[in-house]
């Protein structure tokens, strides 16, 4: 690595600001990250030195922007060990990825009485989608079962995936409960009735080592603002021969190989589905996250968020009232930690740890029905990443003691 995790914290200039008179410590990064200076200035660098648009072009600066366009395509495969650079479509996100292999291979390949199997744990990207597929398909949408501690219910998974299953799609990681789903063990349940996996790698990818071929997943999408790059720009990957069965869904530019009055043929994948001028200093800025990743290492930084998740995890359970949610073992979680606090709303809760300078989501976090399934109109989230450090995680451990204060005497 070369360099302690926390020196990594120079290269974020917002974390360096106070907020209600407290040092910021942002824990909100399940929702997105800060983006470090290398990922700013290669974006700057692109509109300075290198603006054009993409493919077809002949002058110089179109030859450099397709160049770096395409570079970062070779970039992400090597990122997640995807067998070509040809299964890398460029997205708006983790939520169009998913809506796009539901409403294409999904029309496609679903028909009434098929199965598509998800969790209660699932994010409503990786959910809605679904629901609708099924409703215009006549499919049948079944949910697996979650254990007392948050974790898949493997018998559910055994008993919901059947012969009459088309798809089954599931997060690699909870955005709430911070649980890491057994994918690989799930793909060879899936494809021994002849189902596809859909894996939803949004809250995975940006903590972990991702390799989509042990994974053993048909369909893998994530987003680039989680794991440092751009806002409006992600990544669907897909087995090659499943994208060249696929129909594209946006239609005009760039997609396109040849036109005539009655007729169009279309590019090979993944071109067929990147119609109009792409996201193109976006996707310079994703290859530069990627870069600053691989250059601290994943598994570096997998170590490091467990290891203030194992400082953290006791010190919060010790606090009277406050309900911890997903696996009790830190070894069995993500940095994602969702809790209430006595009986207080997680709105009022956010706001008072905001005034601590604390920074942390409040809401259902875009999972209504694994709320609804623990019970819970809604929880707080703090979530840990690269930069966060020991002292942050005590710094929510005060926060929320002095929250709880707070609102028992009226004072902190």
């Amino acid at each position: 690595m070369g360099k302690k995790m926390s020196s990594y914290i120079e290269d974020f200039p917002i974390l360096k600001q106070k907020v209600n008179d407290e040092r910021l410590v942002y824990l909100d990064n399940a929702a997105t990250t800060q983006k470090p200076r290398a990922v700013v200035e290669a974006i700057m660098n692109y509109y300075y030195h290198d603006n054009a648009n993409v493919h077809r072009g002949v002058h110089t600066l179109a030859e450099r922007a397709t160049k770096a366009f395409e570079d970062v395509r070779t970039k992400v495969a090597r990122f997640i060990n995807a067998p070509s650079k040809d299964e890398i479509v460029y997205t708006k996100g983790t939520t169009e990825g998913l809506n796009w292999v539901a409403a294409s291979y999904g029309q496609t390949h679903v028909k009434a009485g098929d199965e598509i199997v998800i969790s209660y744990m699932e994010h409503h990207s990786n959910l809605v989608p679904w629901q609708q597929l099924a409703q215009r398909t006549g499919a049948k949408l079944k949910y697996i079962d979650l254990q007392s501690d948050g974790q898949l219910d493997m018998d559910s998974v055994r008993h919901q995936i059947t012969d009459k299953t088309a798809i089954v799609s599931l997060a690699h990681a909870s955005n709430v409960l911070g649980v890491v789903n057994p994918l690989a063990e799930i793909s060879k349940i899936a494809h021994q009735h002849g189902a596809i996996l859909v894996a939803d790698g949004a809250q995975s990818t940006p903590h972990m080592k991702i390799d989509v071929q042990s994974l053993g997943v048909d369909f893998f999408a994530f987003s680039g603002h989680k794991l440092m790059a751009p806002t409006g720009i992600g990544i669907l990957w897909g087995k090659s021969e499943l994208l060249d069965d696929m129909p594209p869904l946006e239609f005009g530019g760039e997609m396109i190989d040849w036109v005539q009055l009655q007729e169009t043929t279309f590019k090979k994948a993944p071109w067929k589905f990147e119609g109009g001028t792409q996201n193109i200093a976006g996707v310079v800025g994703l290859g530069a996250a990627i870069d600053y990743l691989e250059q601290i290492g994943m598994d570096n930084i997998q170590k490091h968020e467990h290891a203030v998740i194992k400082k953290v995890m006791p010190e919060l359970q010790q606090i009277e009232g406050l309900t911890i949610y997903g696996p009790q073992e830190a070894s069995k979680r993500t940095g994602v930690i969702s809790f209430n606090l006595d009986n207080l709303h997680p709105h009022d809760v956010a706001t008072a740890l905001d005034m601590e300078g604390v920074a942390v989501r409040a809401g259902h976090h875009c999972a209504q029905p694994l709320m609804e399934y623990l019970n819970v109109p809604a929880t707080a989230r703090a979530s840990f990443y690269l930069y966060n450090t020991l002292e942050d995680g005590q710094r929510l451990v005060e926060a929320i003691k002095a929250t709880k204060e707070f609102f028992k005497n009226g004072t902190i």
